[in-house]
């Protein structure tokens, strides 16, 4: 839908009741639905979101856009509105060493320095690499005590919670250390996506810990039909 029509995926979007969106970029995200996006200048994208009544302040990012060609994704990001720079991983080996992941960490921290000063804030979600192991730890425990606070904010992916990952654990003991969290319905014994409000998880005590967590940003990622379907619990939420 993306590809073939961004406006009208936007207005379908608004029109279900979203307030904000995500991008991903359309150099790493090519193959993933957003390849077509890249037709359109950032100015051109950020008019498009503005006129479907939507705004976008974060997208996602691959590590080697970052390696290869920083000022180009960056300059997209201050084009196109973005204020929040998020990889989904670092991409480090399945099973790494504590050198593999201190090499990671002292990366990240550099490229989120380079992003500081171009006035933007670096983030990174939990998928792949950080939901491995070394020295009998999460990758993602380490990475939360090597990556610099004042550089470097977190994205929560919920489902993540079928690895281990409880999201009001980490809120909870990493106060302010977060931006922004990928919301979905996860049903526990299928270990499946499901609407929000009709799975199993306590989404009042999630969304209260996300606010000692940090989180500013609430992106609802799963098929269109289950995001729609969600609404009507997401918007119950702010009247409790």
């Amino acid at each position: 839908m993306i590809a073939e029509d961004f406006p009208a995926t936007l207005e379908a979007l608004a029109r279900a009741g979203f307030q904000s969106i995500e991008l991903c970029s359309p150099v790493a995200y090519a193959t993933l639905g957003f390849g077509g996006l890249a037709k359109y200048t950032g100015a051109e994208l950020r008019r498009i979101i503005e006129d479907a009544g939507l705004t976008c302040e974060s997208a996602h990012f691959h590590m080697r856009e970052f390696r290869d060609d920083h000022d180009a994704a960056l300059a997209w990001a201050h084009e196109t509105g973005i204020r929040h720079i998020v990889v989904a991983t670092l991409a480090g080996p399945a099973t790494p060493t504590m050198d593999d992941v201190k090499r990671a960490a002292d990366e990240y921290n550099a490229i989120a320095a380079r992003t500081a000063r171009a006035g933007l804030q670096q983030g990174l979600h939990n998928e792949g690499f950080e939901l491995s192991t070394v020295d009998g730890e999460r990758t993602y425990d380490v990475l939360l005590r090597l990556l610099d606070p004042a550089l470097v904010t977190f994205q929560f992916q919920i489902s993540a919670i079928g690895r281990g990952f409880d999201a009001v654990d980490y809120f909870t003991r990493h106060p302010g250390r977060f931006t922004s969290m990928h919301v979905q319905g996860w049903n526990a014994d299928a270990k499946t996506h499901a609407v929000v409000g009709e799975d199993s998880l306590d989404w009042p005590r999630i969304f209260a810990a996300a606010k000692t967590g940090g989180v500013r940003n609430y992106f609802v990622e799963m098929s269109l039909d289950l995001m729609r379907a969600s609404v009507p619990y997401l918007k119950s939420l702010g009247t409790r």
